[in-house]
């Protein structure tokens, strides 16, 4: 087994290719060890590659609003007024440093994705 970095599409297919041929693995055996090794390279590269940016603010708590089975009345514990939840969607108003903490604290929603508008 010739493990290499991955540079890439084509050291990038290679190592796909490999992991492919060790799906079957087990664990803490040799061939484990190196599909271990294998999608740890993969993951680096897709990483770098092919970013995956932050959802806006927006987006985010709608996400989780629909995770948790949330109605805008729900959110009025992190705004303080269905109308000042009802602005925010409407994109009338941004979330303040106070709301932001709330919404991470209590949806558990990422602070960067709040703070990206």
């Amino acid at each position: 087994m010739n493990i290499f970095p991955i540079k890439n599409d084509h050291d990038y297919q290679a190592a796909l290719a490999e992991i492919d041929k060790l799906m079957e693995a087990e664990m803490n055996t040799p061939e484990g060890d190196a599909l271990d090794i294998w999608v740890t390279l993969v993951e680096s590269y897709e990483a770098k590659q092919f970013p995956i940016a932050a959802p806006d603010s927006i987006n985010a708590i709608k996400f989780r609003m629909e995770q948790q089975g949330l109605g805008l009345n729900d959110l009025t514990v992190y705004f303080g007024t269905l109308e000042k939840v009802k602005a925010f969607f409407d994109g009338k108003v941004q979330l303040t440093l106070e709301t932001i903490r709330k919404l991470h604290d209590g949806l558990n929603i990422p602070l960067e994705s709040l703070i990206n508008g």
